[in-house]
């Protein structure tokens, strides 16, 4: 009750859920009120927003836009949830048994990490996308398994920490196993810096699909994207600006609403938390 409490009073955590509840609903319900996102025009391409019956104006193929940043959202939820649960499961394992185990299994596994480290997440994922080839689930693939590199880092490093802790000393005297200790004793006391970079990396595969999108190798047409949308309308930038500003407005609303919810959650939880996705986000 006390933590509840606490996250009514936390304003970056309310403002982020309020922000991220209404772009689940346009996402969720959106593409069911506005209609199909493939109809198109071509006398009515180019349309400001608020003309009658285009809510945010029409592309340059008369296609609403309204109707396909609903549609590109969900993508883009779809993308970032899905890329959050493999970085997170992959990486929280590969963490906890670096740790813990130590010895020959960390060093294989740590050198593994530090190489792709050494790369830029966004190149890596870039090449692993145009090497698996184009569409969603090769993003989905590419980008959640790199970011499985930074978790498994911040997992590992506070594992380490955590294994020399007198519940784990006890624990592994009374002879509990090694997957009892990993499950019952160490995973529940990283579970709060598990949560606070989930959130984080819910914005990060948000910006990787865009981004991804932005260069041909994420969702394809006709399937509408954010970052293909913005790619689309740069090329009409001084005369309709708004077929690249509406989306591109979106994807910063998106991410300012997730980061918001993990710098509440971190805050809430415990404000040292900083540092560890300090280490997490340096990239």
């Amino acid at each position: 009750m006390n933590l509840l409490r606490r996250a009514r009073k936390n304003k970056q955590l309310v403002s982020g859920s309020i922000l991220a509840t209404v772009i689940v609903l346009l996402g969720v319900v959106g593409p069911w009120l506005l209609g199909d996102y493939t109809d198109q025009d071509l006398l009515l391409g180019h349309l400001p927003p608020m003309t009658s019956g285009y809510l945010l104006g029409s592309d340059a193929l008369g296609r609403d836009i309204a109707a396909r940043v609903v549609v590109g959202i969900r993508i883009s939820l779809i993308v970032a949830i899905s890329v959050t649960v493999i970085a997170v499961v992959v990486g929280t394992a590969i963490g906890l048994v670096a740790g813990y185990i130590k010895g020959a299994v960390d060093s294989m596994i740590s050198l593994v990490v530090d190489f792709i480290w050494g790369f830029p997440l966004i190149l890596v994922a870039v090449l692993a996308a145009a090497s698996i080839g184009s569409g969603l689930l090769p993003v989905i693939l590419a980008v959640g398994l790199v970011n499985t590199v930074a978790i498994a880092r911040v997992v590992r490093g506070e594992v380490l920490g955590l294994s020399e802790k007198e519940f784990v000393v006890a624990a592994r005297a009374g002879g509990y196993s090694t997957m009892r200790i990993l499950t019952r004793h160490l995973l529940p006391n990283i579970m709060p810096v598990v949560l606070v970079l989930s959130s984080y990396y819910v914005a990060v595969g948000i910006i990787a699909e865009a981004s991804l999108s932005f260069v041909g190798l994420g969702a394809q047409p006709p399937l509408p994207s954010l970052g293909q949308m913005v790619s689309e309308g740069r090329n009409y930038m001084r005369l309709n600006h708004w077929e690249s500003t509406v989306p591109g407005i979106v994807i910063f609303v998106m991410v300012l609403s997730v980061s918001l919810i993990g710098d509440g959650l971190r805050d809430l939880l415990d404000p040292r938390l900083r540092t560890a996705v300090e280490r997490a986000s340096s990239k």
